[in-house]
């Protein structure tokens, strides 16, 4: 398989057609408010190259989205003052994909936006958050 990710014509990529709300930009990758936030200050980290798979990116475009996602944390930091964060990408429409364009979640987290907040990204499917050692 191709790493590029084949584009429709009829239907633009909106990562690579018209990003919104881009606040930090880099050659290989962007970072932009999420439109449709989990939390305040979810962001999203977007290599500018259209590719549909995380696992697709060049070791390049990885370092960057890597160096991105620290500096964001920093601004996010100073905004909105977040306790955690969780970092997630959905790889395929199994994983939940909807947008072909590799895209990383960087989540602000909060003392009390779930009631307990063990196992983190492990919701992703119900009831395997929860566990005990």
């Amino acid at each position: 398989m191709s790493s590029e990710a084949k584009r429709d014509p009829n239907n633009p990529c909106l990562f690579c057609v018209d990003p919104r709300g881009v606040i930090i930009q880099h050659e290989l990758a962007y970072s932009a408010r999420d439109s449709y936030p989990a939390s305040p200050g979810h962001t999203l980290i977007i290599p500018r190259r259209h590719v549909a798979s995380f696992f697709d990116l060049t070791p390049e475009e990885v370092a960057a989205c890597m160096d991105l996602i620290k500096e964001e944390k920093m601004l996010i930091d100073e905004e909105f003052k977040p306790d955690g964060y969780n970092i997630g990408v959905n790889a395929g429409p199994a994983a939940g994909q909807s947008i072909f364009h590799v895209h990383i979640h960087l989540i602000p987290r909060y003392k009390g936006d779930v009631e307990n907040p063990q196992g983190g990204v492990r919701h992703v499917i119900p009831k395997k958050g929860h566990y005990t050692r």
